[in-house]
């Protein structure tokens, strides 16, 4: 039996797990993670969120690393091609195109916030434009010019305090790193990109951990506070029947271990079949804890606190781009040599984005090579092209960011959610626990421990069921689950419009935007359909 083609593979152990911990280690575990614990009553977030890593990051993990190396032996790559051989139905394959929309959709918008990080460090290092006082206004001021948030059209600029510039750079950057392939490019780039982001953290996370109490006049503005604000439980036992603390955890743990995006399956899908997917899952994973928790938690809420005292922190807002675009800056220029920190600080959050935006790129270049059978220049050209008009449209149309939120709740936080279930079905119930836990132990150092057999099959998808009827209630039909009032969300009424109100031309439009690369990925997958058939018909003779 023909076991297919593999014309990449990765070149080391380490260089999978670097890559897929870079993957998952971005802009999530340093300013989306504290502002989410702080959010939700710091300890009470972090029971919910420990629970939530166990019950549905780790399963869904090691299922992708599963079944993306079951698929690469029958020589498929993409997240289709994988999906068709799993379910061995039609709609298989046409499932598996939302592991391709996500993450090609997320890199459209996700290259366009890497442009902020390396154009702040610049900016930190070379230029006064963040030395801006201690006026909180001013900096999120200078955020607002700098990413068009004013106007439509006003970010596409190329001076040093414009974004466009920075966007034009880490584009090719990334597209160079994709071209260069598998090894050569994503795995040689994570392998120096990981420890350099690491280290960085690290000596930033000292300079916090030494900040004591820098005015002796606000005594209660000092490390432990800040240490207390982000970790210390507030009404425990409240917090943790909140439905919208569960629902945020589990987020959390989706974009904390990429999970869901249709990235692990395809990386996996190059492994060779005795690689242990069961350790190196599981070691990805731990890095990217270890960035999220021991350094993301630990470095940018305590030294906020520090500096601005918790109402301060409160006031100005906890919200990925607020703290790391507004509240940060503010810090890093009252903090002793600041310029350099926080130049170190938006440096490592540019490459901790770069590994993140690299994997999204290669699920969209396998997808491409196997469906139209062409090689790396053409898939890449294409997938260039498609991405470019995509993130053209969300940096003209950055007013408010509508374009950039609209697509990042529909794709980047609802399709997530229906993948990542999709895929523990899949696993639990249509591959079978029993086939799966074998396929899972195949060349494996380590047994995952027994109890996680009913975790694949019913704990985890019912959570994962649960927490998405929940989140639909609260996020899109507007319903306040502690009172059952009813209020339109905006991201509906943005799109059918409420009582009078006028629908936003722009939301529409980027609804728009994703159904016509769905429409291209599905009519790819059913040109390319009578040939995986045939393929996989090969294979069975």
């Amino acid at each position: 039996m023909s076991q297919g083609k593999k014309t990449e593979k990765w070149s080391s152990r380490l260089g999978v797990i670097l890559a897929v911990a870079g993957s998952a280690v971005g802009l999530g575990n340093f300013l989306r993670f504290p502002g989410q614990a702080v959010q939700y009553g710091g300890g009470a977030f972090m029971i919910a969120y420990f629970i939530s890593l166990i019950l549905i990051g780790i399963p869904i993990c090691w299922a992708e690393w599963t079944m993306g190396r079951y698929g690469g032996g029958k020589g498929f790559n993409s997240s289709p091609g994988i999906m068709n051989i799993l379910v061995r139905h039609p709609a298989g394959k046409y499932m598996g195109v939302i592991g391709v929309i996500i993450p090609v959709v997320i890199y459209m918008y996700y290259v366009y916030i890497e442009a902020w990080c390396l154009g702040y460090a610049v900016n930190f290092l070379f230029t006064d434009n963040l030395k801006l006082g201690s006026e909180a206004l001013a900096y999120k001021s200078f955020w607002q010019d700098f990413i068009g948030f004013q106007e439509n059209g006003s970010a596409i600029g190329f001076g040093v305090g414009q974004v466009g510039f920075y966007l034009l750079l880490v584009f090719v950057l990334n597209f160079f790193l994709i071209f260069r392939g598998l090894s050569k490019g994503i795995e040689f780039f994570c392998k120096y990109a990981m420890p350099t982001l690491i280290f960085l953290a690290v000596i930033i996370l000292f300079r916090v951990l030494t900040l004591g109490t820098p005015d002796p006049s606000k005594p209660d503005q000092n490390l432990m506070a800040g240490l207390g604000h982000m970790w210390n439980p507030t009404n425990l036992g409240t917090q943790l029947t909140n439905p919208q603390l569960w629902l945020a955890a589990a987020g959390q743990i989706f974009f904390s271990l990429s999970v869901g995006f249709g990235v692990i399956i395809t990386y996996a899908s190059y492994l060779s079949k005795d690689d242990d997917i069961v350790l190196s899952g599981l070691t990805a994973s731990s890095a990217n804890e270890f960035c999220e928790v021991a350094l993301g938690g630990m470095i940018t809420i305590p030294a906020a606190v520090v500096f601005l005292g918790a109402s301060g922190v409160a006031g100005i807002g906890m919200g990925t781009f607020s703290l790391g675009f507004n509240v940060l800056p503010l810090v890093f220029a009252q903090m002793p040599g600041g310029t350099l920190f926080g130049a170190m600080f938006f440096f490592l959050l540019f490459l901790a984005a770069v590994t993140s935006s690299l994997s999204m790129l290669q699920p969209g270049i396998a997808f491409l090579e196997e469906a139209m059978e062409i090689g790396r220049r053409q898939s890449v050209t294409i997938l260039g092209v498609i991405t470019a008009m995509g993130s053209g449209f969300i940096v003209y149309f950055s007013k408010d960011m509508k374009a950039l939120d609209t697509i990042d709740f529909w794709v980047g936080t609802f399709l997530i959610f229906v993948l990542a279930t999709i895929q523990i079905i899949i696993f639990g119930w249509v591959l079978g626990i029993e086939k799966g836990w074998k396929e899972a132990h195949i060349g494996a150092e380590m047994t995952i421990p027994r109890f996680f057999k009913p975790v694949f099959k019913y704990i985890c998808p019912g959570f994962l069921l649960i927490i998405f009827v929940f989140w639909f209630l609260v996020n899109v039909l507007g319903i306040n689950l502690s009172t059952g009032d009813r209020q339109v969300v905006s991201y509906v009424s943005d799109l059918f419009g409420n009582g009078g109100a006028v629908p936003s031309n722009v939301a529409r439009m980027s609804i728009g935007l994703i159904v016509c690369v769905t429409a291209f990925m599905i009519m790819t997958v059913k040109n390319a359909g009578p040939k995986w058939d045939k393929k996989l018909k090969d294979q069975e003779d």
